[in-house]
């Protein structure tokens, strides 16, 4: 029978990749691909016929996780996806200066 997905912890990740997936679902014994949208894993281990952990690969945007073995690939569900986030940037600190004591109020654009 076809691979399906159940869970995915965490759902997110940054988009630079390397988050650890555990992925959870059914028939995933003789595993051939694990993909984050059109991109392969960087790397997966079948723990058991309802588990797989994956790193995700760089990416961006909501994309679904799916699951490739003998029997089939995984349709796509609500619960396949996992969401890329940019990581914050700074723009801006005012002040750029404070004593050295500490206690100054910060305010930082971003």
């Amino acid at each position: 029978a076809a691979p399906t997905v159940t869970a995915l912890s965490p759902t997110s990740g940054p988009t630079s990749g390397g988050t650890s997936v555990t992925i959870t679902g059914t028939n995933f014994s003789g595993t051939t691909a694990v993909t984050f949208g059109a991109t392969a894993a960087t790397g997966f281990t079948v723990n058991s016929a309802t588990q797989i952990t994956a790193t995700a690969p760089a990416g961006t945007g909501t994309v679904d996780v799916r699951i490739t073995t003998t029997g089939g690939t995984s349709a796509t569900s609500a619960s396949d996806q996992f969401t890329y986030v940019a990581a914050p940037t700074v723009t801006a600190l005012s002040p750029t200066s404070g004593p050295t004591g500490g206690g100054t109020s910060v305010t930082i654009t971003g």
